[in-house]
């Protein structure tokens, strides 16, 4: 893959995303970050030297528009655009209701992750990394962010046998409770908060830079055994047997 690589991370203007992409940036690679919200994305591009391109991952018209602004060759994708989609939006009256509500996050979480590798399934090199985000709460539970991210660690396995043989891996990053994100929109409670603390064996929560420390090692070359798996990144609030 060579010493500079394409690396392509979406949701990369804030939180884990802004992480993974600055442990990229920072080792010498060329970035790519994706996002819905122009003003943030290009604040943190500006920050990292990044290269900005807005559009929503969950929509495929606006992924195939995007796709002229995207690196034609693309050695690291890592799909980290999504979020629990309950914290911004109510769940409307009756069954159509909770439909929407449980498509919103499927859509948020899962088929972004698909439509953007799908999208860019040409531009893999030879030897690329697939890395998408997942949650604890794909086994912790969690309404349908936990089945959508449950969903995107079936996903992967189809992911890994596909791109496979031509020496691409695909694994799923999953966090337990990690600070300095926007991910619980204010809405954590600290009871709440200290409970999962609590769950932790090493009594703390998780850093955007732990997460981003496993992202890099499994998009680097000396990981290129590991793949199909899902590595959990939580203190031991789940164990991933």
């Amino acid at each position: 893959m060579g010493n500079s690589r394409e690396v392509v991370v979406t949701g990369g203007g804030t939180g884990i995303g802004y992480a993974v992409a600055a442990a990229f940036a920072g080792a010498g690679d060329r970035v790519t970050i994706t996002g819905r919200r122009e003003q943030v994305l290009a604040e943190a591009a500006t920050l990292l030297g990044a290269r900005p391109v807005v559009f929503d991952a969950a929509d495929p018209a606006a992924v195939e528009a995007a796709l002229g602004e995207l690196p034609g060759r693309v050695d690291v994708l890592v799909n980290n655009a999504g979020g629990n989609t309950d914290f911004l939006d109510a769940e409307g009256d009756g069954l159509a209701g909770f439909a929407a509500a449980f498509e919103r996050n499927l859509r948020s979480n899962v088929v972004s992750a698909a439509l953007v590798t799908h999208a860019l399934r040409q531009r893999l090199a030879d030897n690329a990394r697939i890395v998408t985000i997942g949650s604890i709460a794909a086994r912790s539970g969690a309404g349908s962010y936990g089945a959508a991210k449950a969903a995107v660690e079936g996903w992967n396995v189809s992911v890994a046998q596909e791109f496979g043989p031509r020496g691409i891996t695909a694994n799923v990053v999953a966090p337990g409770l990690i600070g300095e994100t926007e991910f619980f929109h204010g809405k954590l409670s600290d009871r709440r908060r200290e409970q999962l603390i609590a769950n932790t064996m090493n009594k703390r929560p998780g850093t955007v830079d732990d997460v981003a420390a496993v992202v890099t090692f499994l998009a680097s070359p000396a990981a290129g055994h590991v793949t199909g798996q899902v590595v959990h990144v939580n203190g031991g609030a789940h164990l991933g047997k």
